[in-house]
């Protein structure tokens, strides 16, 4: 067994989320948010760490590390989870981190998210997308839509990822998990051949350059429902991103592509539980409404904030209201809130006085 699974059982047994190590320290886990050292473990010099970390990587992923410094991919401890690996290369020489994938995929009823992200699974067609920093469960939110979908529609979905990451099994529907670098030489590309695979559902994990976006959407307005990540902050600057993301020349076509194909933007927070056990999610929801498109056309996304207001009734949420829910449920701390909102003189008078 090689000796970094003890590490990666370590993980799983403390609820951790995410394994840090770095030559020149000790291994360390991030536990409900916080990074704590690894007890029973010393210091690890390069070598050590280049030791501990190369059993688990395939000979093409430790030959392209050697070559760029730089490589991803995922390791499946059976009986444990999976994990997302990425390997690196720091000042002190090596470096790595472990995100674990759990393997039984948690349920939208499990994360208690709000009923609007679940009725987002009964979209026929149109462009979601799931926005947060990084960590912020964005992957775990989408697993469970898409285990919905799987477990009552009869559909193709299709999962483009870098590398996969939550393996879900066939129910209902057929899945066809395909891996950006050893199945398709891009998210572009897998996109493009998604369309021509009589892809219902297509998950795209990560909307990162131009050319990922403009298919995605291309293929929402063909008629797939297509569900994509950004590492943007609330719906403003989610759609300021996508259009952005396009020459000026292009951008008022862009507009009116994306005014026609966004079904909906899901923004996440996690932020700890107020007992210390746990975190909770957090979401700004914005769905698709008569005057969402016109918003978008004009380019006047200071006005999205009426709509998420006007759209409580369908569900919809601006995320400080959530995070003032969650505060007055006392699930989270009003300082966490208050560091998190956007409009802070709403939180100021229930943080206390350090």
């Amino acid at each position: 067994m090689p000796r970094i699974d003890e590490l990666l059982r370590g993980l799983k047994d403390k609820e951790a989320s995410d394994l840090h190590l770095a030559a020149g320290i000790e291994p360390r886990m991030r536990v409900h948010g916080e990074l704590e050292s690894v007890e029973g473990w010393s210091p690890l010099s390069h070598e050590e760490l280049m030791e501990l970390i190369q059993p688990i990587a395939a000979e093409s992923h430790w030959a392209e590390y050697v070559r760029t410094h730089d490589v991803d991919f995922a390791y499946g401890l059976e009986g444990v989870a999976r994990f997302r690996a990425n390997y690196f290369v720091q000042e002190h020489g090596a470096g790595a981190v472990f995100r674990i994938i759990p393997e039984k995929i948690v349920s939208l009823e499990q994360l208690a998210l709000p009923a609007a992200i679940g009725k987002l699974a009964d979209l026929s067609q149109g462009l979601v997308v799931v926005t947060g920093p990084t960590g912020s469960g964005k992957s775990t939110t989408l697993a469970a839509i898409i285990d919905k979908i799987n477990a009552h529609s009869k559909r193709h979905i299709v999962t483009i990822e870098d590398p996969v990451e939550f393996v879900h099994q066939n129910k209902e529907s057929v899945l066809s998990h395909r891996e950006v670098g050893i199945h398709s030489g891009s998210f572009a590309a897998a996109l493009r051949a998604a369309v021509r695979q009589d892809a219902d559902v297509v998950l795209v994990g990560e909307m990162r350059d131009r050319e990922t976006i403009a298919m995605a959407i291309t293929a929402a307005e063909m008629g797939t429902l297509v569900f994509g990540t950004l590492h943007t902050n609330g719906a403003a600057k989610t759609i300021d991103r996508i259009i952005d993301a396009f020459p000026s020349s292009e951008q008022p076509q862009v507009r009116l592509s994306l005014s026609e194909s966004l079904a909906a933007v899901v923004s996440q927070l996690l932020l700890p539980t107020s007992d210390g056990n746990g975190r909770v999610a957090v979401n700004e929801i914005l769905l698709r409404t008569q005057g969402l498109p016109n918003v978008i056309r004009e380019g006047n996304t200071q006005m999205l904030d009426s709509i998420i207001q006007a759209g409580k009734g369908e569900g919809m949420q601006g995320m400080d209201d959530a995070l003032m829910t969650l505060v007055e449920a006392g699930r989270i701390n009003p300082r966490d809130a208050y560091m998190k909102a956007r409009d802070k003189s709403r939180f100021e008078a229930m943080v206390p006085a350090e």
